[in-house]
């Protein structure tokens, strides 16, 4: 038992985190839980409203539900984690966890990415094809494209996660990051990693840049179309559900670019935990207040929802 004991510590990871910070961890850990309660309480009301409202059946909230969805397992995949570590002094995840936690980390955050497109898509239908949007956006074809973005995210993950997982690592096991990431895992090992990071570059650009452009075209001729309507109130409307949709855009993507389209070096290792505390923390934990503040729809469901209507 002993022996099987030592075998299994052997194996496991050490989340350095933010270690080289002792005093900040209280602090960290505090802040990093309310905005983990903020994610579950507002993710969880969107996809509850969206569901019980009948007037929110429609392709927006259904991708929205999708987008909450998709916030809820991603925090969850790597928050609890990061909680336990900043709590105590064990900053340990086994070998399995460590695996399990890559996968569905780069799994959900490549959803988002694809997932965004998506919703930039559905805008441009119902702003600039606004006769023939329910045709457009048929409940089937909107399953199909959600479908489409989940299994896209999972598989670009799964052949991350086996290239990964397959390089030998060398010497220590201590992860410089708070969570199981590609680029700290292969920082490990001892073999040259050039073809990991070639693959990773082409598909972060592949999963990154292109949405980017086709999110930043969709809105292109969004805007547009916005500028040749004549109703100031149909201006508001179509600005205040499109803005919120950019400033989800840049939240989640600007920190994506600084983290996997650039080459990684050692001072910028501390930098890109805090980046990526950022896009795992605050980002689904703002996403909720983005799309329901001042949110018209939205208040009405509630009214109906309280009132009993």
């Amino acid at each position: 038992m002993m022996d099987k004991s030592n075998t299994t510590s052997e194996n496991d990871f050490i989340l350095k985190g933010f270690s080289n910070w002792p005093h900040l961890e209280i602090i960290l850990f505090v802040v990093i839980l309310i905005f983990y309660l903020m994610t579950l309480i507002g993710n969880l009301f969107i996809i509850i409203l969206a569901y019980l409202d009948s007037h929110l059946h429609t392709p927006m909230y259904f991708f929205l539900s999708n987008l909450s969805a998709l916030d809820l397992c991603y925090t969850t995949s790597s928050i609890p984690q990061l909680l336990f570590n900043l709590w105590g002094p064990d900053k340990t995840i086994s070998y399995a966890g460590c695996m399990i936690q890559l996968y569905f980390v780069l799994a959900l955050g490549s959803t988002e990415c694809v997932l965004l497109v998506v919703m930039s898509y559905d805008r441009y239908a119902a702003v600039c094809k606004p006769l023939h949007y329910t045709v457009i956006m048929h409940p089937r074809f909107c399953q199909l494209l959600a479908v489409a973005s989940w299994v896209s995210g999972f598989t670009d993950s799964a052949l991350h996660s086996l290239l990964t997982f397959w390089v030998p690592l060398c010497g220590h096991r201590q992860v410089d990051h708070f969570f199981c990431e590609v680029p700290a895992l292969l920082q490990l090992a001892c073999v040259d990693t050039h073809a990991n990071e070639m693959t990773l570059l082409v598909t972060s650009s592949i999963f990154v840049l292109i949405p980017l452009i086709l999110i930043l075209t969709s809105y292109g001729a969004i805007a547009r179309a916005v500028l040749r309507m004549q109703s100031t109130t149909g201006r508001q409307k179509v600005f205040g559900t499109c803005g919120a949709h950019l400033m989800v855009v840049s939240l989640f993507f600007i920190p994506a670019m600084c983290i996997y389209l650039q080459p990684p070096t050692e001072n910028s290792q501390d930098r890109g935990k805090f980046i990526a505390l950022f896009y795992t923390v605050v980002t689904p934990s703002l996403n909720p207040l983005i799309y329901t503040l001042r949110n018209k729809d939205v208040r009405e469901a509630v009214k109906r929802l309280v009132g009993g209507e």
